[in-house]
Formats: structure tokens, C-alpha cells, sequence
């Protein structure tokens, strides 16, 4: 990963996360990496409250993700999340689930911008933004 900062977060796998073969359903990775993001944007100080109050937050621009190995019922994981570069309206953040064993079940690299919600339009992030990044 970067020069950022990383951020953990630990979850455990649970029956509505799993499909019918008994391991995770694709969509709810989707589901935890952003569980993951909201925990540590609001733990840094640009939350929901913020996005609310001020009228700017983060959009998913874009999005790779890739399933390693499987997750299944009441695995612990820890997913980690890192801002991998900024420039300008546009950042990237990789984020990776990780079992117990160290090994990685599965990986997702995110692009975002930072929207105006009225004028909805891309804008330049402000440092609090940043800062909830772990990049300032």
C-alpha cells in the first residue's frame, strides 16, 4: 500500500452475508468495504453528520474488485483501508479483507470524487476531507 495512513477494521462473517453455497454473497463485499470506509471517515471527522451538514461528501467514481478465496460463516476478518494517492477532485483508496490466517480473501480498489450535493458537480476536497483519508 502508500505512505498513508492504514486503518483496520475487524468484522465478523455472519449467516446474511452468505449465500446459497455458504460462503459470502459477491454484493455484500460491496457492503463491508463501505462499512469499512464509513467507520473510519467518521472516526477521523468527516462522516454522515458532516456530508449532511455541509453539503459535500464522497461518490464512487469507480471500482475493481477481485474475490481471492472464499469467506464463510463466522470468520473473523479485518478489513484494511488505505488512501493509495489524491490529485486534484479525484483520490483512490485500496481496500483488502483479510482472514486470520494473514491470507487475503478478497480486494477492492475505489476511485472517488468529492461532490457538491447542489450544485452536483465534482470540487476540490477540503483538508478535513483529507484528514478523514489519513492523507493529511
Amino acid at each position: 500500500m502508500s505512505e498513508f495512513k492504514t486503518f483496520d477494521y475487524q468484522f465478523q462473517v455472519l449467516e446474511h452475508h452468505l449465500d446459497c453455497f455458504g460462503h459470502v454473497n459477491n454484493a455484500k463485499y460491496l457492503e463491508l468495504f463501505e462499512e469499512a470506509r464509513w467507520d473510519f471517515i467518521t472516526t477521523n471527522g468527516y462522516g454522515l453528520i458532516e456530508v449532511q451538514q455541509n453539503k459535500k461528501g464522497p461518490v464512487v467514481l469507480d471500482l475493481a474488485c477481485r474475490f481471492k478465496k472464499e469467506l464463510t460463516n463466522r470468520e473473523n476478518i479485518t478489513i484494511r483501508s488505505q488512501s493509495v494517492d489524491w490529485k486534484g477532485k479525484i483520490s483512490h483508496i485500496k481496500q483488502e479483507m483479510i482472514k486470520s490466517d494473514g491470507s487475503i480473501a478478497a480486494e477492492a480498489n475505489f476511485t472517488f470524487g468529492f461532490m457538491d450535493l447542489e450544485t452536483r458537480r465534482l470540487m476540490d476536497p477540503p483538508d478535513a476531507w483529507l484528514r478523514a483519508l489519513g492523507i493529511k
